[in-house]
């Protein structure tokens, strides 16, 4: 702030002399602070946290509903594919069954009866003692009575599948997540009783800010650095990020899949961190009082020529601006020195004495005689 006013107080006391109408001295300089591109607080990669999951989890629940009378498994404990997870009551179904083959075999019997009936129907539509229409009627009660048999059938066919259906089955090798339900609960088709982490691929989700979400892409590499082993980073790449923001949190879900190499250091329900430099590294940053309205109306900034300590303006073009920064993506280089606030009161082929944030010279301060002569 000192350094601002000082600088105000300069540009005043040179434009009183300008008025006066007496020639001028030549201008001594005036301190700007200066910084380079990408160089000022918040540079440094950004960390989310959020927890190891399994890149396959699979809410697991019975296809028919019924009394839960068996549970095999509990949360943590290892599982392999077709292992029995847990049993329903099968008595209801074992009873179901019985009636449906005794439907079945009450209408086998009567496409027997219809079978015979046609084909005595046939015999006498041949010696003409029956009418054709009489014998067309006959046919399709043998045809009704063939669907009814057919149906009881595929009925049959269902409630010995939902027999089976009464067993829940590992669908692959893994780890039970979590439990949802306990023996003597009767539960519907569909309800979840586990949630299986298959094994294989491991994953951290994180939720990225909506401010920032354009800076992250499938298949960008980030680091990941578990909670218990600090200091120590594995490689990971963003694999997915959702379509939508959380309505409450607004914030997208995003799992950030890791090496198959590193499954041996992470645990399910590990804490982590994900650091990632992106909308950082590569792109430059300067200060939002940096920038200046050009004369064409553009963004502008004030960048000291090292040669001679003056200040000349450079067009720059942005993105979208941060809270406190903004990237510059052309315009200006990494080691160029940016005037970083107070450019309203200065001006082109102006001699300065470029100053860093701890008040100390970063360039050779321009001479006035020799900046009175580049003004001539």
């Amino acid at each position: 702030m000192k350094i601002v006013r000082w600088m105000g107080g300069m540009v005043w006391v040179a434009a009183l002399a300008a008025c006066s109408g007496q020639e001028q001295a030549p201008q001594a300089a005036v301190p700007v602070l200066v910084v380079h591109p990408g160089e000022q607080a918040g540079q440094s990669p950004a960390a989310f946290p959020g927890t190891v999951r399994a890149r396959q989890e699979s809410p697991l629940s019975f296809r028919v509903g019924g009394n839960l009378v068996k549970r095999h498994v509990d949360a943590g404990q290892r599982v392999k594919k077709g292992d029995v997870l847990a049993e329903l009551d099968v008595a209801d179904f074992a009873l179901q069954a019985r009636a449906s083959q005794a439907q079945l075999a009450a209408a086998e019997a009567d496409l027997v009866r219809a079978r015979d009936d046609l084909k005595r129907y046939q015999v006498l539509a041949d010696q003409q003692l029956v009418s054709r229409s009489q014998l067309d009627q006959q046919s399709a009660a043998f045809k009704a009575a063939q669907g009814q048999a057919n149906a009881a059938r595929a009925n049959l066919d269902v409630l010995r599948n939902q027999a089976d259906y009464a067993q829940l089955r590992a669908p692959a090798d893994g780890v039970i997540a979590s439990r949802e339900a306990e023996a003597g609960q009767v539960v519907s088709a569909g309800q979840t009783i586990f949630n299986l982490a298959a094994d294989g691929g491991r994953e951290v989700l994180i939720d990225l800010p909506e401010a920032t979400i354009r800076d992250y892409a499938v298949g960008q590499p980030v680091e990941v650095e578990l909670w218990n082993r600090p200091g120590q980073r594995l490689p990971g790449t963003i694999r997915e990020i959702a379509a939508a923001a959380d309505p409450q949190a607004r914030t997208y879900a995003t799992r950030v899949s890791l090496p198959a190499d590193a499954l041996a250091d992470v645990e399910l329900g590990q804490s982590a961190r994900v650091y990632s430099t992106a909308g950082r590294h590569g792109t430059l940053q300067l200060p939002l009082g940096a920038l200046q309205r050009g004369a064409n109306g553009a963004a502008s900034v004030w960048v000291v020529d090292p040669a001679n300590s003056t200040l000349k303006a450079a067009t720059v073009t942005t993105g979208a601006y941060g809270s406190e920064t903004v990237p510059v993506l052309s315009g200006v280089a990494a080691g160029d020195w940016v005037v970083a606030a107070g450019g309203h009161l200065l001006r082109a082929g102006q001699p300065v004495v470029a100053v860093d944030r701890q008040n100390r010279p970063v360039l050779k301060p321009a001479a006035p005689a020799a900046a009175a002569k580049a003004k001539e």
